[in-house]
Parts: C-alpha cells; structure tokens; sequence
C-alpha cells in the first residue's frame, strides 16, 4: 500500500470480537491468563499477546504497526512523548563510559538530554561542527555508540545527508539514528536511505491537532546487532535484569525493540495510553493531505516574507539559493517543510513587537498543528543554551520559527503582514 493507504489502514484489519470499523480503544490495565503456565510463557516471551498495558496493549499496538508500516520499519514502539522516544533509543544502545555523536542542529530539549543528562548517567555526547557526514565523523571513535540527527532540524530546518551519515555510521559498525519529525514519513522515510532506528514527537504533524502527546521508535531491522556483538553486549549477552535473557538469540532481527520494551518501557513505564493512542490514529488518517497544505502553504509564506522589505532574511531549504536545497531536492522531491525561520527588519525589539502583534497565528511552542504557530526559540525553547550553542542550532536573538498550518493563505498573510506593520512602527 502507498503511504496515503497505510495512514488510514494501516497496522488494523477489523476487530475480531466486535467487528468494529474504528479501532476501539481497550481501555484496560491487566489481561487474565488462561492458567498459571499460559502467564508463565507471556512473560517468558515465548508466545504472543498482552500481559499489562504498561508493556503492550491493543489499541497502542495498532498504532505502533501502522507507524512502522508509514516509516517502512520492522517494527515500532509507541510511548508517551517524543522526549521519551528520544531518551529510550538512545538508551537502548549506550552504556556508561560510551559516548554519542551528534549533530548540533537540535531541538532545545534534545540538546538538554544530550548536553547534560547523559553526561550524568555516564554517556558523552559530542556535538559535531556542523551535520556534514566529514564533521561528524571526525568525532567517532571505539567507544561511539551511535550516530544522532534530526532530519530536518528544528528550528534550524536544515536538511541533514541522511545516506552520507548511515554510510559514516556503518563503516564505524555503529547505528544512526535520526528524529524525522519535521519531515514525517509523507515527506522522508530514513530507512530507505539507511537509517537503522526512527523517532518521532507523534505530538506534531502525524497527531496533527495539538491535543495529544505521543512518541515512536521505529527499527529498520537492519542493523545486525549480533555482528557488533562486542560494541553491544547488551543484546547478545544474557540480561540479569530479565531472567538471561538473550535477545539476538531469541528475537533476530528484532533485538532492538524487543529489549526496548522490555527493559526500558516495562521498568521506567513512560507509557502512552490507550485513548492517546485512539486519538494519534484520528489523525494519523489525514496526515498527507495536511502535510500537502502545510507545504504548498509554507511555500506562500516564504516567498511573501522574502519579498518584504520590512524582513531581513528568510531561512527557506525550498528556495533554489538556500543551503540546504540541494538536500531538499535529494531527500524531500523538492517539497521543503512548513517549519521555517526568518529576522525581522530592527533585530530583537522588533521581533518583540511582531511576535506579540499576531492574531491569528498563535503565539506557543508546539509544531506541526493545522493551525498556524509562531515561536521565540531564543527564549522559550533554546532558552537554556548558551549564545554560541544557540548560533549552532540555528538560533539568534531575533529568529521568528514559524510552523505553517492548513488555513487559506491570504488568511495566514494577512495575520503576518499586519504584524510585520507593527514591528516596522519600531524601526
């Protein structure tokens, strides 16, 4: 099935008990075991079906296929915020005195988690100059783990080499893993250009409505574990904590996820619930026809901003002069995303003045709604990091992030250009 298809039917073929067209939402802690020996071999892994929804559930594990199939993945695990999807792929492959790689274009948060709570817990995460494979790979050494970026970094919206990355990855016998986000699966599927593990915020645009918190990590399948066996001790060797366990043995291919859930989701329990997981599918449903809009009106937004004289600059991987075009070409058709940045003419008093002039266009720090968003990374979500970190991000004092929802242009425009009047009345 195309993309389109998947979203809608994805990962559910009806519901045996009830029938239901919808997928139900099986709002339920526990499920009763036929016996003593039946519960024994549900948490012995050795046949399928669900013990507590902290580990799986019904309507999440729906949710969970129909993302892996969008991403083309083996297989996902759906939890209870992006910033848990982050923190638990990376987990899964780290151990204390490893370190991370990692690209600087980070959302504010992740560059929290890796600057300074892995540090904390024994992992170093080492920021590379810039995304380019050469940079990054200048900082791997024996002790690397993995290699992280964002597709498509938010707010910086450059767009990142995801095959010039995997290959550095590979020849290292370590992983990428990337956020694709920004990008969705609509746009960019990772995997395809040799990704091994996907994460998402599915708070964004798969959600799409800003009602709902989620997150994923999807594995590839195709990172062999076993062969890296002396970097990753953890999935060829037994697990103590669940009861010698070993996951390359038992589970192939599947080691990733399998030792994910059950050792991260089952004992730190950052669980999505049932009606979340209800509500991501909802808009799961309509995400390429609101990532079509969001495109085609992130485009008629761009171009009105760069041709105002009242702004200074637009950060636009769509325009044929932009950096990061190339790679937009390569990797997106041509379709850069919604999410962009620009300066308002007067530097940061005046982007002040427009930022609290808007009306339509609501003043928060979400993405990826179908309304339109506006944000002050530098002092909301890249608040924490220094001036020089922020510069490395793709952040400065008077940068305007905006995430373009599915409104009628002239509407969005008109919100934009009133708002630029009043920030011109400053300068």
């Amino acid at each position: 099935m195309r993309r389109e298809t998947i979203a809608i039917h994805g990962g559910y073929d009806g519901d045996p008990a009830t029938k239901s067209v919808a997928v139900p939402i099986y709002q339920t802690v526990a499920y009763e075991f036929d016996s003593a020996d039946h519960g024994a071999a549900l948490f012995n892994l050795e046949v399928e079906g669900f013990r507590y929804t902290r580990i799986n559930n019904p309507t999440i594990a729906i949710l969970e296929r129909r993302v892996a199939a969008l991403e083309g993945g083996r297989e996902a695990l759906c939890v209870s915020s992006g910033q848990s999807a982050t923190y638990y792929a990376v987990l899964n492959v780290t151990q204390m005195g490893g370190n991370l790689v990692s690209a600087p274009q980070l959302y504010g948060t992740t560059h929290t988690l890796f600057a300074h709570i892995l540090p904390k817990q024994g992992v170093n995460v080492r920021f590379a100059e810039s995304d380019r494979p050469q940079d990054v790979e200048r900082l791997i050494d024996g002790e690397t783990c993995a290699v992280f970026s964002e597709t498509v970094g938010n707010p910086a919206g450059n767009v990142c080499d995801v095959q010039g990355l995997a290959e550095v990855a590979h020849a290292h016998g370590i992983p990428l893993i990337v956020d694709n986000t920004v990008a969705t699966p609509i746009l960019l599927r990772p995997i395809e250009h040799g990704a091994d593990i996907v994460v998402h915020s599915l708070t964004k645009f798969m959600g799409g409505h800003g009602t709902t918190l989620g997150g994923a990590i999807v594995d590839s399948g195709n990172f062999s574990w076993k062969t890296h066996a002396q970097r990753f001790p953890m999935f060829s060797q037994p697990d103590e904590s669940y009861h010698g366990m070993v996951y390359t043995d038992r589970f192939g291919d599947g080691a990733y996820l399998a030792r994910l859930r059950s050792v991260y989701q089952r004992t730190t329990g950052a669980v999505l619930s049932p009606l979340s997981a209800f509500l991501l599918l909802q808009g799961i449903e309509t995400v390429a026809l609101r990532v079509e809009r969001h495109v085609e009106n992130g485009r008629g937004v761009a171009e009105f901003l760069r041709k105002d004289r009242r702004v200074e600059w637009v950060n636009y991987a769509g325009f044929p002069d932009s950096p990061h075009y190339p790679l937009a070409k390569r990797y997106l058709c041509g379709r850069a995303c919604s999410l962009m940045t620009f300066g308002v003419k007067g530097g940061f008093e005046s982007a002040k003045k427009f930022y609290d002039a808007l009306k339509l266009v609501k003043r928060l720090v979400n993405l990826g709604d179908a309304k339109s968003l506006a944000c002050h990374p530098a002092s909301t979500t890249h608040r924490q990091m220094s001036p020089e970190e922020q510069r490395k991000a793709g952040v400065t004092p008077e940068t305007i992030r905006l995430s373009i929802g599915i409104e009628h242009i002239d509407d969005i425009v008109a919100d934009l250009d009133q708002a630029l009047d009043q920030a011109n009345a400053v300068t």
